[in-house]
């Protein structure tokens, strides 16, 4: 069962902690590979490296509609294929995180996480509430 008085403030939670580790990745793309070795790095695992600077701009802009509660169901909805792909990058490394070159268990995470998030909706103290996909039915009188 789903608590109604606590669930906002867990969406809220969650929806803040995934938007900093996006901005997060994406400063590390930005400030320590820099784009052009982020964009090597795409290459390199058989990406096309024009993704780097969506990609980056992504996660930054996305990151921070997350945190600020912007259509947060969409954007996490958004945001699930650039998981994806990182998940896809780290598979052959085996599951743990702390295996070399990373394994696949903090980008399936992620990705379940960001699902959630897009499912659940946007959490307490949205700034722009995305509205709900699936449209209210009034229950019928008994």
């Amino acid at each position: 069962m789903i608590d109604p008085r606590t669930a906002p403030y867990g969406l809220f939670l969650l929806r803040v902690s995934l938007g900093l580790m996006f901005i997060a990745h994406a400063l590390l793309k930005y400030v320590v590979f820099t784009i052009p070795g982020f964009a090597g790095f795409l290459g390199q695992v058989g990406f096309p490296t024009f993704f780097a600077w969506p990609v980056f701009l992504a996660e930054l802009i996305g990151g921070t509609a997350l945190i600020l509660g912007l259509y947060a169901r969409y954007v996490s909805a958004a945001l699930v294929p650039i998981l994806l792909g990182a998940l896809m990058v780290h598979v052959p490394n085996g599951w743990l995180f702390t295996a070399p070159n990373g394994g696949w268990e903090y980008p399936a995470f992620l990705v379940v996480a960001a699902a959630v998030q897009a499912l659940a909706g946007d959490g307490a103290f949205a700034l722009k509430a995305s509205p709900s996909p699936i449209a209210a039915r009034p229950v019928a009188a008994r």
